[in-house]
């Protein structure tokens, strides 16, 4: 005969598992509600492109070169900042096209980032940081294997450099002054020739473009 007391024990335990089950089988339906809430609210659309609009580069040409300006239809995004990167990442992707008048390694992601702060010493004491339309000055971080892979030479490296200033200018006319970077320090030169270390003044390009 089963004494008394482990009847009583037989019976918590039972009591225990089945609580234990049905703690088990709740969490399983709230994690599995869960589940689903966060499949309906995962975005159902494509996220939106940028429209197109009219933007135009400042293309070199080591045969003459030159500096000539050219018109595409580009998906530009309202920031400034990221507008400037969309324009030179066209221009590099035409650089290194492979019957590019002006050939260069690297396509659009040697463009890092492109910054741009206030030009202030273009800027009169009363005047800074007060005028809507105040000059800025474009700050573009360069890749390390862009500079790295750069053809060496006063004409190319200039063209580059020159280009890039004029391609901004053009499309953001508060762009007056142009520096560089090289994975976010300051280098020397682009490829031992051109000077990285001053600052660009971004309307000099149109001293040697051609139409």
């Amino acid at each position: 005969m089963i004494p008394s007391s482990q009847k009583y024990l037989f019976v918590i335990l039972l009591l225990a598992s089945l609580a234990m089950s049905v703690v088990l089988w709740q969490l399983r339906e709230r994690a599995h509600q869960r589940l689903i809430a966060g499949q309906d609210s995962a975005p159902t659309s494509a996220p939106q492109v940028a429209p197109a609009e009219q933007a135009t580069l400042i293309l070199a040409n080591d045969g003459d070169g030159s500096l000539r300006t050219q018109v595409y239809s580009l998906p530009l995004p309202p920031d400034p900042g990221a507008r400037a990167r969309a324009v030179l990442g066209k221009l590099m992707d035409l650089y290194a096209a492979p019957d590019a008048a002006h050939p260069v390694p690297g396509g659009a992601a040697s463009v890092a980032q492109v910054f741009l702060l206030p030009a202030l010493e273009l800027a009169g004491p009363a005047t800074q940081g007060a005028q809507p339309n105040s000059p800025q000055l474009a700050v573009v971080n360069l890749t390390g294997g862009f500079a790295a892979g750069h053809p060496s030479g006063i004409q190319a490296e200039t063209l580059t450099v020159l280009s890039i200033c004029g391609t901004l200018h053009a499309n953001l006319p508060r762009v007056t002054q142009v520096r560089f970077l090289v994975d976010g320090q300051p280098r020397g030169t682009l490829a031992g020739h051109a000077d990285l270390s001053r600052t660009y003044l971004a309307a000099a390009a149109g001293d040697v473009s051609h139409p």
